[in-house]
């Protein structure tokens, strides 16, 4: 990514979530998707984080939303839904990707139905790493679990990652992405 839009991003980061650190873990494959003004002006941001996850005896081939921002000024309007629509349609034609995979505030579900993610009930992932984990039931949090299916047996693995402690661990930078 040009280094300009870079330091816009970030500056979005850090107003969404001030204190945070900024970046993501090399080890994720971290890719960028910005929605960009017809003035040069990052509109929104996200990041697509991957993995491979052991689940149900086998290793399916995962990816994350993280680090979904709209601009404040700019909230509202649908940016980010188109941004994140994107990011769907996007991972749907990854090769070898069998899902997507994150957690939400509990009120932003809509917002990523409506991008064509589906909350998995009762499902927690476990982030962190396994000596230092932090799971979306953790006391405090109030997430929601959503994904997408792209494999070729969406149902199997819907099922498999349906009501179960995903063992995610991305890792002590993306503790939960």
């Amino acid at each position: 990514m040009p280094a300009e839009l870079a330091v816009q991003v970030a500056r979005l980061e850090a107003e969404a979530w001030p204190g945070g650190s900024p970046g993501h873990d090399p080890a994720l494959a971290p890719r960028a998707m910005l929605l960009v003004d017809a003035d040069g002006a990052v509109a929104a941001s996200l990041a697509l984080l991957f993995k491979e996850i052991p689940l149900a005896g086998r290793t399916y081939r995962a990816a994350g939303l993280s680090a979904v921002v709209t601009r404040a000024s700019l909230r509202g309007r649908g940016i980010g839904g188109r941004l994140v629509a994107a990011a769907r349609a996007a991972l749907a034609v990854e090769p070898g990707l069998d899902l997507a995979l994150f957690s939400c505030d509990r009120p932003l579900v809509p917002f990523y139905e409506a991008a064509g993610f589906e909350p998995l009930p009762a499902t927690v992932l476990v982030g962190g790493t396994p000596q230092e984990p932090l799971a979306t039931d953790a006391p405090g949090f109030d997430k929601t679990v959503m994904a997408a299916f792209f494999s070729d047996t969406p149902e199997r693995d819907r099922a498999a990652f349906t009501g179960v402690r995903v063992p995610l661990y991305p890792g002590s930078v993306d503790r939960l992405w």
